[in-house]
């Protein structure tokens, strides 16, 4: 079983990643963007077959390493 995690800065904190690629988009030309956020995927190959397990022990994951949750946020997809 596979699970994706997509872990991205809150709403609110300074992602000044997201603004530098912003500004560089805009530099090359690429007019009608308003907004970049950037974050990360981390994909896992878990030896888990059961979904609902999967699911909560990749969200203690998140919880204990793979998510800074005072500034990240975090969501699961079990694939």
């Amino acid at each position: 079983m596979k699970a994706r995690v997509t872990v991205m800065l809150k709403n609110g904190v300074l992602d000044p990643q997201g603004e530098a690629v912003h500004h560089a988009l805009d530099a090359l030309g690429f007019d009608g963007v308003n907004g970049v956020r950037q974050g990360k995927v981390i994909l896992l190959e878990l030896a888990e077959t059961d979904a609902a397990a999967a699911e909560k022990n990749v969200g203690e994951m998140c919880e204990k390493l793979l998510a800074n949750t005072v500034i990240e946020s975090y969501s699961i997809e079990i694939l």
